[in-house]
């Protein structure tokens, strides 16, 4: 290796995605000079000051000290480059290139991470897909900071070496204190409980019935009743409902919220996650943009639950901006300097009140919304996106007698029943639909459930018959079949019947 010139590895986030990018070293003589180019932004254009402080407090000789001219380049140079996980990589770069490192083979091995003035290494973001990326393209090393390295580990295939000081890599590379690796904590993928219990939720058996079915066949539901009538509870219960993630799972979930920043003091998501934004949140935060663009809302509900409460009140552009991702589980961010395609295959569960005030159709209190009033607030949700939710029900006042009920009789099969029980028939029932088709009822295309739902001879009579008051679109015929296939699988039954064809019309009556 040429003296004055070095080359080391690190990578670059791309959305969830991550790349590969060379970090290449070269002193000439001449005044002192230290650049960094390759289309750097502000954050790693300071990386020169810490880098530097960081091998200085390291004990070796820093480059305000050398009198030559040092250019770092990060190559491929037209690819945008963000974030203060070069740190690592170009100090390294330096030192290997001043050669007050001793010699080691560059190549197979990747750095990660942001260097404090002091030498210590801070953790960054997207080290898990980082990870991945450096597994499939053959690197075998990986240095990341300490509090990342469990995260990293989860990735497999790679020996993950957690750094704490610039001080501490040095001393392994010279074989003077071997760092051991890091191992992926198998408890990592132990699932969380939900603290909400869906018996707790006091009557409401046929919003409890609609529920268990989308979380059999993955459809979408939209809840619609008065205020306190249980519909944020229901919510909330509704992802105690959905099997444990898979391992697979946890690491493609895991790599969303490490992209984002969002893992926090964790390094892995074991539990489906449930993101409830407000109704005043921009297109970007729920779909995901930005200058710089991450995962929004939809993507983090990946594998997951999105709960939007009080629906109409979110704005036009953000709900009519969940078509595709309610269509194809996947949303593409187009930019001017390219595209990017993020996951967004969550369940929507969606709640409303009937009106303005909350109370039209209520038995116990009088609406003081006008008709006019009342129509203006439903058309806030439009037509395409009702299209799309397969389930739509009425969630009514709850009644004294439920309220009252003592604890045994809660959660009982005349009540909906409860978590482990439900959970039960939605692992089972899952279990049978990817056996049968590969993905849920609710991600089949139109193809695939023309040529995979039978109907039987009653059920076929029963289409003919409510088909011309019915003002289903073709979209909506499809998703009716589906959501049939579905009550047809939680009873077992080998073809959709005609009572299963009636339950699924039931959940679309709002459209007319």
């Amino acid at each position: 290796m040429n003296a004055r010139f070095s080359r080391v590895y690190s990578g670059e986030l791309a959305g969830i995605d991550a790349r590969c990018v060379e970090v290449e070293v070269d002193l000439h003589v001449g005044l002192h000079s230290f650049s960094i180019v390759g289309l750097a932004d502000k954050a790693l254009s300071e990386a020169r000051e810490r880098v530097g402080a960081a091998i200085k407090n390291s004990g070796a000789k820093p480059p305000s000290q050398e009198n030559r001219k040092i250019i770092v380049n990060l190559a491929p140079a037209d690819v945008k480059k963000t974030g203060s996980q070069y740190d690592l990589a170009i100090a390294m770069g330096y030192l290997v290139a001043t050669e007050q490192v001793g010699k080691f083979e560059t190549k197979g091995k990747m750095f990660l991470g942001e260097l404090a003035l002091d030498a210590s290494v801070r953790p960054v973001t997207g080290v898990l897909n980082i990870a991945c990326m450096a597994r499939d393209t053959g690197f075998k090393e990986l240095y990341v900071p300490a509090a990342n390295a469990a995260e990293a580990a989860l990735a497999g295939g790679v020996a993950v070496f957690p750094v704490r000081s610039l001080a501490e890599l040095i001393a392994h590379l010279e074989g003077r204190a071997p760092i051991s690796p890091a191992h992926a904590d198998e408890s990592a993928f132990e699932p969380l409980l939900n603290p909400v219990d869906i018996a707790d939720v006091r009557g409401q058996a046929a919003a409890k019935r609609a529920l268990l079915i989308a979380a059999c066949g993955g459809h979408h539901v939209l809840m619609s009743g008065s205020p306190g009538s249980g519909k944020t509870m229901l919510a909330q219960a509704f992802a105690g409902l959905l099997p444990a993630l898979t391992r697979d799972e946890v690491i493609d979930v895991t790599r969303i919220y490490s992209a984002s920043g969002a893992l926090k003091e964790r390094h892995a998501v074991t539990e489906r996650p449930f993101r409830a934004p407000h109704h005043t949140a921009s297109a970007a935060a729920v779909v995901g943009g930005g200058s710089h663009p991450r995962p929004g809302e939809i993507s983090l509900a990946h594998k997951g639950v999105l709960f939007l409460d009080e629906l109409p009140e979110f704005r036009r552009d953000v709900l009519e901006s969940l078509r595709e991702p309610l269509e194809n589980g996947r949303v593409t961010i187009a930019r001017s300097n390219g595209s990017l395609s993020l996951p967004a295959r969550f369940i929507l569960v969606a709640a409303m009140n009937p009106c303005p005030c909350g109370y039209y159709g209520d038995s116990r209190r009088d609406c003081a919304c006008g008709a006019h009033e009342i129509a203006r607030y439903k058309k806030k949700v439009s037509g395409p996106i009702l299209d799309r939710i397969d389930l739509q029900v009425q969630v009514p006042h709850v009644e004294l007698a439920d309220l009252s009920r003592m604890p045994a009789l809660r959660g009982s099969q005349s009540d909906g029943g409860d978590t482990k029980s439900m959970r039960q028939t939605v692992t089972r029932v899952r279990t049978a639909q990817t056996a049968r088709q590969g993905v849920l009822n609710g991600a089949l295309s139109s193809k695939n459930v023309s040529e995979g739902v039978t109907l039987d001879a009653s059920a076929q009579a029963f289409f003919a018959k409510v088909w011309k008051s019915a003002t289903l679109s073709a979209r909506g015929y499809y998703r009716l079949l589906k959501v049939a296939r579905t009550i047809a699988d939680i009873e077992g039954a080998p073809s959709v019947s005609e009572a299963h064809v009636a339950e699924a019309f039931t959940y679309r009556l709002r459209e007319k």
